[in-house]
């Protein structure tokens, strides 16, 4: 076996905990190094032919630029052999059976590998678990019909409940099939939640339930926190108030109560649903909104003019900027020509990294996992939000993570009072919850230490 020299402390004490259950969870955050750790635990495995072969399932990009890549850093684990198994079909067949240890394949086509070829692999390793989350997704019905194959599965991701514990059930039971939380999401929800909501269409946690589930599941689940074990630089949150102009303001209180308006071009906007209104809302928030047709109509411009005044205060900064809707992002490169759109390959992220590129687009889902962007700026800004936790805490550990040599920055242009601050109160209420579950697991692991 070879030596581990570059290994933390804490990567040597997750690959023990790995070793012991074979069967886990990870709940690491952004920078611990979880992929190293990962591909050491199997590395092992293999050696010690506890297992044959090793799956890795991933975000497409994470699949595609890091699990492979990684391996080729550390000494000890470029004896690997290695496919990544994307692109056409017939590449991905070519690559799926292959003789290869470990296979690397995108989570959307886990449906398609459960289909197609015949299961060979008896170590899974999940990254981003909470991409399984959801129990009625084609996704986690395939992998679900071959956990009986798993001598080892290790789910990996630092936000293990984005929404609330209703996001755990579906991730356990491919560790479990269903031992601690129970068989079927339907039973989790009636021993645990109870209907609320217009119809009783939402679930809260019983008193007393959130313990109890924490404690179901602590002995398979190892979490860890960068702030116990890096030196992560200063993070600063500013918030950036806009007001909507009159006119704009006036259309959507119109819209929020109405559900349709008219604007200035006779164009009816029309909200069918309380999902549609509120992505309106936020659309209109943003600057611009879309018909039926899906054309985007200008509404205001302020959040623009918030940048360009930000960029102007802040003059030799380099910014990633989020955007949330197609028209946030044909707005921003018209008004910043000089910007540049990360795309779905990442190539841009060397001259983001080596500070050519003064300010870097990127839709959160696209660059929300994986990537590596601390070295070319420490400013965030927010153009456009999402509701997802999993997404706004992954952007943001783009630049504060290991690496980074000043405090990061994350603006948000929130525009007052409106649909922007109802996100923003969202998200931190999400924090809290998923907060509760980390710290539960984290004290309950320093305890089983000193016993």
């Amino acid at each position: 076996m070879l030596k581990r020299t570059n290994l933390h402390a804490y990567q040597l004490h997750a690959l023990d905990f790995i070793r012991e259950k074979l069967k886990c969870g990870l709940f690491l955050d952004m920078g611990l190094g979880k992929t190293a750790t990962s591909l050491t635990a199997a590395s092992d495995m293999l050696d010690d032919f506890q297992v044959c072969r090793v799956l890795v399932i991933a975000p497409l990009r994470v699949a595609n630029t890091v699990w492979k890549q990684e391996a080729s850093k550390w000494e000890h684990l470029h004896h690997l052999n290695i496919d990544i198994c994307t692109g056409s079909a017939k590449d991905r067949l070519v690559k799926a059976t292959s003789k290869a240890d470990i296979h690397v394949i995108n989570r959307e086509n886990i449906p398609w590998l459960v289909e197609n070829v015949k299961w060979r692999w008896d170590m899974v390793i999940v990254d981003e678990s909470s991409s399984f989350k959801n129990m009625k997704s084609r996704r986690f019905k395939a992998l679900k019909k071959v956990t009986k194959y798993f001598k080892s599965i290790i789910l990996l991701t630092g936000t293990p409940s984005p929404n609330g514990l209703l996001d755990l059930w579906s991730q356990i039971y491919l560790v479990d099939n269903g031992e601690r939380l129970g068989r079927t999401m339907s039973c989790y929800k009636q021993r645990y939640f109870e209907p609320t909501g217009y119809m009783g269409y939402n679930w809260a946690i019983k008193d007393g339930s959130d313990s109890v589930i924490k404690e179901k599941i602590a002995d398979i689940c190892m979490t860890m926190s960068a702030n116990d074990y890096l030196e992560l630089p200063d993070r600063i949150d500013i918030y950036e108030k806009v007001e909507l102009p009159a006119s704009a303001r006036k259309q959507y209180k119109d819209l929020e109560k109405e559900l349709i308006i008219c604007l200035e071009d006779d164009t009816d906007i029309e909200a069918l649903s309380a999902g549609a209104l509120v992505n309106k809302l936020l659309q209109m928030c943003n600057g611009a909104v879309y018909d039926d047709e899906g054309n985007a109509h200008e509404i205001h411009d302020e959040k623009i003019k918030r940048l360009k005044e930000i960029v102007e205060e802040n003059e030799g900064e380099n910014f990633l900027v989020a955007y949330n809707f197609r028209s946030d992002l044909e707005r921003l490169t018209k008004a910043f020509p000089e910007a540049v759109v990360l795309s779905k390959s990442g190539d841009e992220l060397d001259d983001w990294n080596k500070g050519n590129i003064k300010m870097l687009l990127a839709h959160p889902a696209s660059a929300g996992h994986g990537l590596n962007a601390q070295y070319g700026g420490s400013a965030i800004v927010w153009f456009g939000l999402t509701w997802s936790l999993e997404l706004y805490q992954q952007f943001n550990a783009r630049l504060h993570r290991q690496g980074q040599q000043k405090p990061v920055r994350i603006i948000h242009i929130v525009a007052q009072d409106r649909v922007d601050q109802q996100v923003l109160d969202a998200l931190k209420s999400k924090a809290s919850t998923q907060q509760e579950l980390l710290n539960y697991l984290k004290a309950n692991l320093d305890k089983g230490d000193k016993q």
